[in-house]
This record gives structure tokens, C-alpha cells and sequence, in this order.
């Protein structure tokens, strides 16, 4: 991967080029433009920021499972479905792919809770050192968000100002009639 001297360089954050560069190196993601410029849409669009090694892992293939744990219910909890769309954006840095949720579960969690993600997730979150969990113990809730379709694109300047780790960019009420354009 090419770094970049400066953000300036990058293409400013643009939906309909996203998907058009989706589409041209994944039939899966010509098969979403197609239908969003036709009826809209019937998912939302999630913007999710990563750290590393995490993000390097999901666009190589080898995490597949995202988990986001926190104190309270704030998104992704019960806010990303089977189907949505999520922009992987670097911390600090552009928007470097896209995928697919394709399936997702969400937890209120107990001792009994723990122990069950820690053993039926980890490999899957490339989870390879202990302070992953122990940074995230004092936490209530969790998402776990099966990766479908992860496929790389050109960095892209997203101007976020907060620090929110997941922004859900669209809503469920306005999602049917949501088409490339009104981004």
C-alpha cells in the first residue's frame, strides 16, 4: 500500500464513486449500485473507524467477525442489520474499503456472555493478545458483525470531527428512498 504525503491529495469523500470503484473489481457491489440507482436502497450506511493491526487484518481476510463492546447502548447496538453496508475508515485517517454486514448479533453481557464470545469469536477477530479483553471488561453491551465482501478502494478524505468509533451515515426511515445521489 502507497502512503500519501498529505490528505490534500486524497479524493474528497464522494458515495457514488465509492460504489462506482466497488463495482468495477466486485460483480457483488455492481449488483448494490445497480439496485440503489434503480429503487433506493433497503440498508443502512454505516462509517466505522479502525485501528491497527484490525484494519489491516479485515482487508487481507483474516478477521472476519468486527466486535464493538460499550458501557452503553449507542450504535452499532441494534442499530447495523444483515445487509448494511460499512465504510472502513483508518483512525485519523481516509476511508480505505468497503463490506458488507452478513450477519450480526448483539449481546447484554454477563459472566456466562463473555465466556461465550471469548471462545466462539476470537480466532475470528484476530484477537491475539489478552489486554484485547481485559480493555473492554467493564463493558455491557456488544455487537459481533460477520465481514462479507471486504473489498479495498482508493483512500478517501471522510472530514469527521467527533470521536465516535461508529456513525451510522443514513436512517431505516428514509432508506427505501435513498439512492446514490442523496450523499
Amino acid at each position: 500500500m502507497h502512503q500519501l504525503e498529505s490528505d490534500k491529495e486524497l479524493p474528497e469523500f464522494d458515495i457514488d464513486r465509492i460504489f462506482c470503484e466497488a463495482a468495477m473489481n466486485q460483480s457483488h457491489w455492481k449488483l448494490i449500485k445497480r439496485k440503489m440507482e434503480k429503487k433506493g436502497t433497503n440498508f443502512l450506511i454505516h462509517l466505522a473507524i479502525f485501528v491497527e493491526p484490525y484494519l489491516k487484518y479485515i482487508l487481507e481476510g483474516k478477521k472476519t467477525v468486527e466486535s464493538r463492546f460499550s458501557v452503553n447502548r449507542i450504535a452499532p447496538y441494534k442499530k447495523v442489520h444483515r445487509g448494511d453496508i460499512v465504510l472502513l475508515k483508518r483512525s485519523g485517517g481516509p476511508i480505505v474499503g468497503l463490506c458488507m454486514i452478513t450477519d450480526v448479533w448483539f449481546y447484554r453481557l454477563d459472566p456466562k456472555t463473555w465466556l461465550n464470545i471469548k471462545k466462539e469469536f476470537s480466532q475470528y477477530l484476530c484477537v491475539q493478545d489478552p489486554s484485547f479483553w481485559s480493555a473492554r471488561e467493564n463493558a455491557s453491551y456488544a455487537t459481533l458483525m460477520k465481514l462479507g465482501h471486504i473489498i479495498r478502494i482508493e483512500p478517501t478524505i471522510y472530514k469527521k470531527r467527533d470521536r465516535r468509533g461508529w456513525v451510522v451515515l443514513n436512517s431505516r426511515e428514509k432508506t427505501s428512498k435513498l439512492r446514490i445521489d442523496d450523499f
